[in-house]
């Protein structure tokens, strides 16, 4: 059983590792580029509603005894929350800070959000709110609560690679969004489902898998988006290579006149 553990701390800290490395090859191009031109600003709101929730969820269920005792009771055993979960979250949520922070610094980016996002955005805001005062005058657990953000990171997540889809295929091209970035994201999602359903056969409790839908909701969904971006930066709209680059740029120049 020890052997087990080991396994499933070690797919732990992996797809932490993965998914908490898979921001920065998206802040290294932004910088290199000093540019954000090819990033959805609606993607990067997303994902900081997102992370914001899932902090709040996964430090709670990891720290907050309340929270743990309400979870017991309602499922006979504890949640499968884990430090590494915690770590991940957080760390997220900073970098996501990062990316929006880019986006003032450089070009090439919206500095608003559509009229969809910010809907869903102040939506989100104002259900924690009612939910809160739910908790406030006795109508619900606070657990209700913090069940709720996790559906929030949850939908945000199903919809936060939209935008950054439908830019891809508006522009017909990935460049300024990172293939590293999504390398490493399936990466995350595959080892984070893998490390669940494992600590699902440990514990011999499979309604585990249900009480954290969130952790299972987040590895499957990027591994969808991220075959959907693969096949948009592999197969769809390739990247130009350099010397064909410099080839469209001298035929586009008032020497050679316009691309036929």
């Amino acid at each position: 059983m020890m052997s087990w553990n080991v396994l499933s701390d070690t797919l732990g800290w992996t797809y932490v590792i993965a998914w908490s490395c898979s921001l920065y090859p998206q802040i290294l191009l932004n910088w290199r580029r000093q540019s954000v031109r090819g990033l959805s600003i609606d993607y990067l709101s997303f994902h900081v509603l997102g992370f914001m929730c899932y902090s709040i969820f996964t430090l709670t269920f990891y720290m907050n005894e309340e929270i743990r005792h309400e979870y017991m009771e309602r499922h006979g055993s504890g949640n499968l929350v884990r430090f590494n979960d915690v770590m991940f979250a957080f760390h997220g949520l900073v970098m996501s800070l990062v990316l929006v922070a880019q986006t003032y610094l450089y070009k090439g980016c919206a500095k608003h959000l559509s009229t969809s996002a910010a809907f869903v955005t102040w939506l989100a805001i104002i259900g924690a709110i009612l939910v809160a005062m739910s908790v406030h005058y006795g109508n619900s657990e606070w657990i209700h609560f913090i069940y709720y953000l996790s559906g929030v990171k949850l939908a945000a997540d199903i919809i936060k690679y939209m935008p950054q889809v439908w830019l891809n295929y508006r522009r017909k091209s990935t460049l300024g969004w990172s293939v590293h970035l999504i390398l490493l994201d399936m990466l995350g999602g595959v080892f984070s489902v893998v490390q669940l359903v494992l600590d699902a056969y440990i514990e011999r409790d499979w309604t585990g898998v249900e009480g954290d839908i969130v952790k299972l909701g987040l590895g499957v969904t990027a591994i969808f988006y991220d075959l959907i971006f693969l096949g948009q930066h592999c197969i769809l709209y390739r990247p130009i290579a350099p010397e064909e680059t410099t080839l469209i740029s001298h035929r586009s120049s008032p020497v050679y006149g316009a691309i036929a």
